[in-house]
């Protein structure tokens, strides 16, 4: 066998040594830059590649159609075969696939699947790695402590199948996560940034809203536990409305399964969830958010099917004007429930038609509130009304008739974000932000702040 070690030339070698019903092959070259700080100065960056491969092998049978997947890494040409073996023995093991679908068909080629994997490097951090350091120098002047981390990968997904479809798309994910102390370690508070590629990334303007709430923490005021009229920055909406989306299927609606369930049967799908007109969309050509346009599925699960691999994916709108216009869907489980096929897309934007920025809501709040910085380990309660919990983390301020008067301390929280969008009661403008719970999971997002009348705030938190 000739040595193959190009993405597209795996996956036809694969495809030529599958001797089942069907076969689809993913293979993911990856590539990931990162530097990390810590008290003013660099203390690490390196670059990484690999490559994973993923075979799914379906075979036909009396009783339907059984899948078996098998994923490894760092595979080379004479690890090919096992691998496409070792997907057939465990599909000829398993019994049939719920999820069975004909493999999906008639999708264009990717001009540029045969071409090279795209890279990322140091190089990425050329801009922003000099700029980081004015930063640095701006905070041990300014007696603040800059600590955090730059990451950017850059994933080629190249899929081929035996029904004839050859797909790719380069997928850019970049992270910024910075957080400022005072020395005595009294006083924090974090800013994150998503990108594609650190040019729309500035530093000087992160450092010095960093600077400004450590500045409002040096006054520090005690609060009970209760419901306060709270500000939501983009990111605490992306990571509660992330962690909806997430428990957003059909399949789990219709069994009654969730929030989303219609008491008596059904779905809730048609009804209105907020009085504002907020849409909540997935759009894999959104600018600056830019995600896969076909489905990636490794694994089949609640959301996903490796048979659905290829289907290509449009615009949804999953709220639309304050009502619930989809629930995600498989072919399979779009079958099951009569909804329409609406895969997963891997972005996620709110959108309310307001014009206000974060600062400008403060600014218009009329007695006392709290403005939140993020929130951090979050986790379901109870799905039925998908009540989450989680805490606040590195700064919880308040506002008094539309100024930041000082920091209080840490809460605990009990929140439906299905609640929050019913009761939200003004939104802000749509910005890109980074989920600071999920965003090693999720990370192209674009929200507005919300302002919650009656937050709840169920237990004070010691945490920072």
């Amino acid at each position: 066998m000739s040595r193959v070690s190009k993405p597209h030339e795996i996956i036809e070698r694969a495809l030529e040594l599958s001797t089942a019903d069907g076969c689809v092959v993913i293979a993911d070259e990856e590539s990931s830059a990162n530097l990390r700080w810590a008290g003013n100065a660099l203390t690490t960056n390196g670059v990484t590649r690999g490559r994973t491969l993923t075979v799914v092998a379906t075979v036909d049978g009396a009783q339907g159609t059984a899948s078996g997947v098998v994923s490894r890494s760092a595979v080379t040409a004479d690890d090919l075969e096992p691998l496409v073996r070792a997907a057939e023995a465990a599909a000829r093991g398993a019994g049939p696939a719920e999820d069975a679908q004909p493999l999906v068909t008639g999708v264009p080629a990717s001009p540029d699947f045969t071409d090279a994997p795209a890279e990322t490097g140091s190089e990425v951090f050329a801009d922003f790695a000099p700029a980081l350091g004015d930063a640095f120098a701006r905070a041990r002047s300014g007696g603040r402590e800059l600590y955090g981390f730059a990451h950017h990968m850059m994933t080629s997904t190249y899929l081929g199948t035996s029904t004839g479809l050859r797909l790719r798309h380069d997928q850019p994910t970049g992270t910024l996560e910075l957080n400022a102390k005072s020395p005595d370690r009294t006083r924090s508070s974090w800013a994150g940034r998503s990108t594609r590629d650190f040019k729309d990334v500035d530093p000087a303007s992160l450092d010095a809203e960093l600077a400004r709430r450590l500045g409002w923490a040096q006054r520090r005021i005690e609060l009970p536990a209760g419901r306060y009229e709270t500000l939501l920055p983009p990111t605490a909406v992306a990571d509660l409305l992330i962690y909806q989306m997430w428990s957003s299927t059909a399949r789990d609606a219709v069994e009654g399964r969730t929030v989303f369930s219609r008491p008596g049967g059904g779905t809730r799908v048609g009804e209105r969830l907020s009085a504002l007109p907020l849409t909540l969309r997935s759009d894999p050509y959104a600018p600056g958010l830019e995600s896969a346009p076909f489905v990636i599925a490794h694994s089949s699960g609640d959301g996903a099917s490796v048979f659905d691999n290829g289907l290509p994916l449009a615009p949804t709108d999953w709220v639309r004007d304050g009502g619930l216009e989809r629930l995600t869907t498989t072919r399979h489980t779009a079958a099951l429930t009569g909804q329409p096929v609406a895969p997963a897309v891997d972005n996620l934007l709110l959108e309310g038609g307001g014009e206000r920025s974060l600062d400008e809501m403060v600014a218009s709040t009329t007695g006392r509130g709290l403005l939140l910085t993020c929130l951090w380990y979050i986790r379901e309660v109870d799905p039925a009304t998908l009540l989450l919990t989680g805490l606040t983390r590195d700064g919880v301020y308040l506002v008094e008739d539309g100024e930041v008067v000082g920091e209080v301390n840490n809460f605990r929280f009990n929140e439906s974000p299905v609640d929050l969008l019913a009761r939200a009661s003004e939104a802000g403008r749509t910005e890109r932000t980074l989920p600071r719970e999920w965003g090693d999971w999720f990370t192209r997002a674009a929200m507005p702040a919300l302002r919650i009348p009656d937050f709840n705030m169920s237990s004070v938190s010691p945490g920072v």
